[in-house]
């Protein structure tokens, strides 16, 4: 690492650390009653890390998507953060195309846009063009981001244990695990090549779901090459005059496959919920554009999400209590089981009622933050839980879908959707077809020596 770097890391470590700091200063102030202004704090702190690149920005937007775990003002800033640093200038794209594919790497290309169509917080999307015809996107990840996600991810830890400190009810020791887990799969473009093609394969059967096909030859570790796929933004769907309600019920319920029939055919599912990642096409179908956050699940955890489905919907504790089993909760006293039974019972209440229905309203979301954060007190004094890691992508994909159809205002039977996904869910054969996946889409070793290259 050149004298330059190493001082653009020091200068970053330090506007964290004191971004951090400030951040559990002001919530630490406010938990004593000294509220002071939230909302002007939290809006410095979405400022103050846009400037920023890499793994902090994606830690940072991980955490807002986690129910209540933040205080909710700045929840709401972080859920809208991007990355406002300027991309990657044409001369460093070229040295990295270079050094992904070679010097002649252009002569592959029948052309290639050197201004990003698109950038974020870990890389870059480039459109080109191939020989054959067929529009690319290049996603071309930043320099550097293997070295800085060590030191970055380090600071994320000391602030989730501060917030841990004062606050008391979940213990963040997997949440902070997990997040480092599945930010460092999301730098491995190998990986999410392998992610790619595997949802391909999973989502072959569903006529309303369109997945890229990845461009082996033009792919490496750092640079993923997959067909482009054109559609609109699906936050276009959200003006409820341009859409009537006939087309936003079926987006909605396409996403709704494309979300949750990986996970109870192949205990799979697709992590990041972010409105970006999808875009519909004339015939209402959906593109699913990103695959850097997958999340690998044991099938006894989806086992446990539709035994405690069944044990809310038919009043049994005995059942309730294999669920929480299930997802690695060990034995429970009969109070903290009636806490995550309360907090269970609201967030299934869409899949509980059999009807056409919203997910829920504006009053809805209001209630979910009160009934959460009397959970969470009841947890505090009962001594703290600590949840099972694989809560956290499960906790986002659930409450990425509710947002999307909030916006949609979308009123389907989602009762008879979820019935229908498991009726014949068998824990064995989901874990035989999960292996036989797996294996066909086996990930090789990355080869460390190329992660500093610039």
């Amino acid at each position: 690492m050149t004298s330059e770097e190493t001082l653009t890391g020091t200068r970053r470590n330090l506007k964290i650390g004191t971004t951090a700091g400030s951040l559990i200063w002001n919530s630490l102030r406010s938990s004593i009653g000294f509220t002071g202004d939230r909302d002007r704090q939290a809006q410095a702190l979405k400022e103050a890390l846009g400037s920023l690149r890499g793994p902090m920005v994606k830690f940072a937007q991980l955490l807002a998507s986690i129910p209540e775990l933040l205080p909710p003002e700045y929840a709401r800033e972080l859920s809208e953060l991007q990355s406002n640093a300027p991309p990657m200038g044409r001369p460093f794209v070229k040295r990295r195309m270079a050094n992904e594919l070679g010097p002649g790497w252009r002569k592959q290309f029948a052309g290639f846009e050197l201004e990003p169509a698109a950038a974020a917080s870990l890389g870059q999307v480039h459109r080109a063009q191939l020989h054959d015809g067929r529009d690319v996107a290049c996603k071309l990840q930043y320099p550097s981001m293997y070295e800085t996600v060590e030191s970055d991810l380090k600071q994320a830890g000391w602030m989730m244990a501060m917030f841990e400190r004062y606050e008391g009810s979940i213990r963040t020791g997997r949440i902070v695990d997990e997040l480092k887990a599945r930010i460092l799969e999301e730098l491995d473009y190998t990986l999410e090549y392998k992610r790619m093609a595997m949802y391909r394969e999973i989502l072959s059967g569903e006529t309303t779901v369109h997945v890229p096909a990845p461009v082996a030859e033009l792919s490496t570790d750092r640079l993923l090459t997959a067909e482009w796929l054109r559609g609109e933004p699906i936050s276009a769907a959200f003006d409820l005059d341009a859409y009537d309600l006939r087309t936003r019920n079926e987006i909605a319920v396409n996403v709704f496959n494309l979300w949750y029939r990986p996970l109870y055919d192949y205990a799979v599912i697709h992590g990041d919920p972010h409105f970006g990642n999808y875009t519909i096409r004339d015939d209402n179908s959906v593109n699913l554009l990103d695959f850097g956050c997958v999340r690998v699940f044991p099938a006894t955890f989806v086992e446990g999400v539709i035994r405690l489905y069944e044990a809310l919907r038919d009043d049994d504790r005995e059942k309730a209590a294999y669920a929480y089993r299930c997802w690695g909760f060990g034995e429970l006293t009969h109070g903290l089981m009636e806490v995550l039974n309360e907090w269970a019972r609201f967030v299934y209440a869409p899949l509980l009622d059999d009807s056409d229905r919203p997910i829920g309203d504006r009053e809805h979301v209001s209630e979910g933050r009160t009934r959460l954060s009397e959970v969470r007190k009841k947890l505090s004094e009962a001594g703290g839980i600590e949840l099972p890691s694989e809560f956290v992508f499960m906790d986002r994909a659930s409450v990425g879908l509710g947002a999307l159809a909030l916006r949609l205002d979308a009123r389907v039977n989602w009762h008879n959707m979820f019935n229908a996904m498991i009726e014949d869910f068998d824990r064995d054969v989901v874990e035989q077809r999960q292996a036989e996946l797996l294996a066909r889409h086996a990930h090789p070793a990355v080869d460390a020596s190329r992660r500093d290259l610039v």
